[in-house]
């Protein structure tokens, strides 16, 4: 049997993050697509926000670790479902865009994986 693994994208300007057993705060030390005004309407499903994303320096880096760190949870004595959650501002870019990468990368590995998107479709947080 498959470990389940739960994945959800959010953004920390529209609510608290869900609970999880790992969270990932990737609004300090990431690139933001949102200040760039081409890309601040798109979202993770567009070509040119995940390329800015994919290409952050130690992003990938981070995916492989927590990847890692999925594993580690999934290898303990209690069984059930790994939930990770990982938020940048307003979720429509970083975070989602990590957890898609996260997910493939998972399911690789072997991982039952589930993906939710919180704030994605919410409307661009202007600030």
């Amino acid at each position: 049997m498959r470990t389940a693994v739960e994945i959800v994208s959010f953004g920390y300007l529209h609510e608290a993050p869900p609970a999880a057993h790992l969270t990932i705060d990737l609004r300090q030390h990431f690139r933001d697509p949102h200040v760039s005004p081409e890309l601040r309407y798109m979202t993770a499903h567009d070509d040119p926000v995940r390329h800015a994303v994919l290409n952050t320096p130690g992003i990938t880096d981070l995916v492989a670790a927590t990847a890692t760190a999925v594993s580690a949870f999934a290898s303990g004595p209690s069984a059930g479902t790994v939930t990770v959650a990982d938020g940048c501002a307003g979720g429509r870019h970083r975070a989602p865009t990590f957890a898609m990468e996260l997910a493939a990368r998972l399911e690789l590995d072997g991982f039952a994986v589930t993906v939710v998107h919180r704030d994605l479709a919410k409307d661009v947080v202007q600030r």
